[in-house]
């Protein structure tokens, strides 16, 4: 889904090494998404960077596929499985929402405001699910206004910082929109929110939803 490959090739061995900036908020969300699962679903996680997610979330379903276009991460991924003993998650190249599968659940993480096409691929995603399906994201929203001046002043220096970072090659594309307009994007590709929260709360949010197909 994000442009340029080679850019997660490189990141990669330094993304694995990297500690979780908020442990617990990604245990409490890993959590909340367990409770929407079944051993009989067939899972679609895309951007599934180094499989950390897929991995921990396995033995909730009977099988994920998880995609990501960096080959990088994914090699990095199938070794972390292999050591686990994960054996129900297929790792495969992907940059897109695939056209054809069936799947119960598609979950995509930190991803979305990576693409510049957000609201069509939530419309895709859509598509590939059943009636009642659901669709699990987390995603962070750096066009949300921060709740105080201190908030506020760091939401600015990140979006000053990014455009800098990417002329030097070291961000890829990121797309600035605010909570409200993340979720108007999911309701509008033909879903209900059934659960959200920022977790972490920032700033910048990741805003946690749970939609399920209408």
């Amino acid at each position: 889904m994000i442009q340029h490959a080679t850019f997660w090739d490189k990141a990669a061995p330094k993304y694995a090494r990297s500690p979780i900036a908020d442990q617990a908020a990604y245990e409490y969300t890993l959590g909340r998404t367990r409770s929407y699962l079944t051993p009989k679903d067939r899972v679609l996680e895309l951007g599934c960077g180094t499989g950390s997610t897929a991995i921990l979330l396995a033995p909730n379903v009977k099988q994920i596929t998880a995609i990501d276009l960096s080959l990088g991460m994914l090699a990095i991924a199938r070794q972390k499985a292999a050591s686990a003993g994960v054996k129900n998650v297929s790792f495969e190249v992907g940059a897109d929402v695939p056209k054809q599968g069936q799947y119960d659940v598609v979950m995509g993480y930190s991803l979305f405001h990576l693409v510049p096409d957000m609201e069509k691929r939530f419309t895709q995603i859509n598509e590939l699910l059943p009636k009642g399906g659901y669709f699990i994201t987390k995603t962070t929203c750096l066009g949300q206004p921060g709740a105080g001046i201190g908030e506020a002043l760091k939401s600015l220096a990140i979006r000053i910082a990014i455009p800098v970072m990417q002329l030097i090659g070291k961000a890829p594309y990121v797309r600035s929109f605010s909570v409200k307009e993340l979720e108007h994007a999911v309701i509008a590709a033909g879903f209900e929110i059934v659960e959200s929260g920022n977790h972490p709360k920032g700033p910048p949010p990741a805003h946690y939803i749970v939609a399920r197909k209408v």
